[in-house]
């Protein structure tokens, strides 16, 4: 209900108005009375009503100045004047302040009650207006980082984006890239890996790397943009500090490639150049840092336009389809015949295609595929390689579904260990677990951890919670309920910690405690 203040220096009219109207039914309630506008807005400082019915005429402070000092510092109070005939020209220049209502002396209860349900009905309409907006920038906040990353996605991937797209999206995203030099960063994660891997990555680069601008994923990589600065060394040893991290946590290892500074509307070529170099890692090896200077003498240019898409083609094999396996081999190996490149350059593809197959391969499978390698180094032709390449890739694609049983619930596991670890801190929540342990999506972890477990995250932890106070009560016997609540994590909350107590146990924790004094 909505809090009024009635002020009237009439005693008979503030008692009569008090008494006659049916507050509640209007929505409302009398919160306090006054009989002139010092005593009213000293009630207002303490304690801000929604509404305030005010006479206009008032000694010390009247009516017009209570609304002038009010609207000042508490602008959300509304007002509904009270006036004589007398008073009516008077009371208009309430209007600047607001002031919509109004109601000639003598007013009965109908009036009265008419007007309070006209500022309900618009403070309603104002807190609906007001929620609306406050929704709609939490969902562009929301929102922001996906429309970031589509934005670089667009702008390496399409000609026609030019300085005035980029000027655009500098306002929208509150960020200068046009006069600024940039670096762009190609960041690979070896070896079979899940999606959520690439969200954990980009969420270390941009808590270890300083001036990161922009991210997206590029054909199973991660893409980062960055302010480029003078000091190579220091980039170069945050780029260490992220590889080893996502090292520690995950026990993958991350190639990085890094292009030359250069100005965004250059970003096409310098994400060719990332190619460039990541395309190097043959001979770098997997998880090295490749730069421009690391790169063979050769010009590397006729190269760029080879896309050996191992990323699609692992998921392809690991989707168990026969059909699109064999028509992703057809369409690599075409692309080799038709640019013709030096045997070398082209067992080079080769051998990276079935080096990617190798990385998915189901450990107990691995070895068998890895040892045919020598016969692959053996075939002398392109069609040779092909048809090795494609039976390789229909045997394991017929495998693989084997392997692919288990992989969600190691993430589970890891999550499981936490809550053991952890259960006795009140601010245990699944956004923590997954942005500051396991820098994974929190809804991503959510689903997979109510697919595995069958129950929910916080459903999950209150139960062990619980379980661990009643187990504490059966080996202790008698204990303070709030220091249980304190105790198992519900941060002393003991109202709170009893309701879900009762909702597992079907009795309440004191209950529950007398019951095992008596056994």
């Amino acid at each position: 209900m909505y809090k009024v203040l009635l002020v009237d220096d009439e005693r008979v009219i503030l008692e009569g108005i008090s008494q006659v109207v049916d507050w509640s039914k209007a929505g409302t309630q009398l919160v306090g009375t006054a009989r002139n506008g010092i005593e009213a807005y000293d009630q207002i400082q303490a304690s801000p009503p929604d509404f305030v019915i005010s006479d206009i005429s008032m000694p010390g402070l009247d009516g017009i100045g209570l609304v002038a000092k009010t609207t000042e510092h508490f602008p959300d109070v509304r007002f509904i004047l009270l006036s004589g005939y007398k008073d009516f020209d008077y009371a208009c220049r309430a209007m600047q302040y607001g002031v919509k209502h109004y109601l000639l002396k003598p007013c009965n209860e109908r009036q009265i009650h008419e007007a309070l349900t006209e500022l309900s009905q618009e403070r309603e309409e104002h807190e609906e207006r007001k929620q609306f907006v406050n929704r709609m920038k939490l969902d562009f906040q929301r929102m922001l980082p996906h429309v970031k990353e589509h934005f670089l996605k667009e702008f390496i991937s399409y000609k026609t984006y030019g300085s005035r797209d980029i000027a655009f999206y500098e306002r929208l995203f509150g960020l200068e890239l046009q006069n600024k030099q940039v670096r762009m960063l190609l960041l690979r994660v070896e070896e079979s890996h899940e999606p959520e891997h690439l969200f954990a990555l980009q969420n270390i680069a941009a808590d270890l790397m300083e001036h990161v601008l922009l991210g997206t994923t590029m054909q199973g990589q991660l893409l980062i943009v960055l302010e480029s600065g003078d000091d190579t060394s220091r980039l170069m040893d945050q780029i260490d500090a992220v590889r080893a991290t996502f090292r520690r946590f995950y026990k993958l290892e991350v190639t990085v490639a890094v292009s030359e500074s250069d100005s965004m509307q250059h970003s096409r070529g310098m994400y060719r150049e990332t190619l460039h170099c990541m395309n190097h890692r043959f001979y770098t090896g997997e998880g090295s840092l490749i730069t421009k200077e690391d790169l063979a003498t050769e010009d590397p240019r006729e190269m760029a336009d080879l896309e050996l898409d191992e990323e699609k083609f692992g998921l392809l094999i690991k989707a168990g389809n026969t059909e699109e396996v064999a028509r992703e081999v057809d369409r690599l190996f075409g692309i080799l015949s038709r640019m013709k490149l030096e045997i070398s350059v082209t067992r080079s593809y080769v051998l990276q295609l079935y080096a990617a197959m190798i990385r998915i391969c189901p450990e107990e499978e691995r070895s068998e595929f890895t040892s045919r390698m020598a016969v692959l180094a053996e075939q002398k032709t392109l069609a040779a390689l092909k048809s090795f390449v494609k039976e390789t890739a229909g045997r394991m694609t017929a495998i693989y579904y084997k392997s692919n049983v288990c992989r969600q619930s190691s993430t589970v596991d890891k999550m499981i260990t936490i809550i053991e670890q952890n259960y006795r801190k009140s601010d245990l929540s699944l956004n923590g677990v997954a942005g500051q342990m396991l820098y994974m999506n929190s809804d991503y972890l959510g689903k997979i951890f109510k697919k595995v477990t069958g129950e929910n995250f916080s459903h999950y932890v209150n139960r062990y919670r619980i379980e661990r106070a009643a187990e504490h009560i059966r080996e202790t016997g008698d204990v303070k309920v709030f220091e249980l609540a304190e105790w198992f994590g519900f941060g002393g909350n003991a109202q709170y910690f009893s309701q879900v107590f009762k909702k597992w146990a079907g009795m309440t924790p004191s209950e529950y405690i007398k019951s095992h004094e008596r056994g």
